[in-house]
């Protein structure tokens, strides 16, 4: 009897399934879900930098020109608005014994120079409150001294005399670490929070923290160099920036998943391909000889 010949299967079929078919299972769209999540944040992170890198109500110009009480513009201990820097202001009070200092490294007209310092303890206010003022300039350190001088007389002589000061309110420079070898008393930097910690009876007495550059001189010291400040911006560029990354951050949280969701159907295929030729290996003559 004959024997019928061997009837050879065709390899199994592979339908390897679709990106579509694997973004549409649950697993991934649940990571859809999280990632539109995530955009939304930084969406709306973006928004807000951008609602505030224009100034739709800018200070009208020459604001800062127009001198107002101190109590109006600032109050002690707090910092000063960048729109509120160089408001010309006014303020009256007496001086403080023995607290005239010198700070260095002043400029005026581009020469380099010192300011005479003081102590304002203001006048028809219900706490005792004081404020820094710049009174003058001087080319040189003795001249500095010699104006402290006759200041100190001054005050001596007439403690409870009240004087008015008008000029320029100015953010504090901070403190600053004095150079190797330079004198460590020396002050290079107009700092309130550093002239407090020389200043006499300051005890429950509130500082205000911008200072006060005073626009005529006072007492034998030349008048402070101190003009307008410039009309900045409408465009905050810094804030346009960072709306611009927040808004690549909510794209890149959309293409991640997608990368993902991609490496994830393309390893799929890839192992069923593997898997259909080891099939097809397995049924050769060669493997089953």
């Amino acid at each position: 009897m004959t024997t019928p010949p061997a009837i050879e299967q065709d390899p199994p079929q592979v339908f390897p399934p679709t990106l579509r078919e694997v973004m549409l299972r649950p697993r991934w769209l649940a990571l859809l879900a999280f990632s539109l999540l995530v955009a939304g944040v930084l969406a709306w992170l973006g928004q807000w930098q951008l609602g505030r890198a224009v100034d739709t109500a800018p200070p009208e110009p020459g604001r800062t020109e127009i001198v107002q009480p101190l109590a109006d513009v600032a109050l002690p201990g707090e910092y000063l608005p960048e729109p509120l820097v160089g408001q010309r202001v006014e303020a009256a009070g007496r001086w403080i014994a023995d607290d005239f200092l010198v700070v260095s490294s002043r400029f005026n007209d581009g020469v380099e120079g010192y300011w005479v310092t003081g102590q304002l303890r203001l006048d028809e206010v219900t706490t005792p409150t004081s404020i820094a003022v710049a009174l003058g300039w001087t080319r040189d350190a003795a001249s500095a001294e010699r104006a402290v001088e006759a200041l100190n007389a001054q005050v001596a002589d007439d403690p409870d005399a009240v004087v008015s000061v008008t000029g320029r309110l100015i953010s504090d420079e901070g403190p600053g670490r004095p150079a190797a070898g330079a004198d460590p008393q020396e002050m290079t930097r107009m700092s309130p929070a550093m002239l407090l910690g020389r200043w006499h009876d300051v005890d429950g007495v509130a500082v205000y923290r911008p200072y006060l550059a005073s626009q005529t001189a006072i007492g034998p010291l030349d008048a402070i160099d101190s003009p307008a400040p410039e009309e900045r911006s409408r465009v905050n560029w810094l804030n346009i920036f960072y709306a611009a990354e927040w808004a690549i951050f909510a794209g890149f949280a959309l293409y991640l998943w997608y990368r993902l969701a991609r490496d994830a159907w393309e390893k799929e295929v890839e192992d069923l391909e593997d898997e259909r030729s080891e099939a097809l290996a397995a049924g050769t003559p060669e493997s089953r000889d």
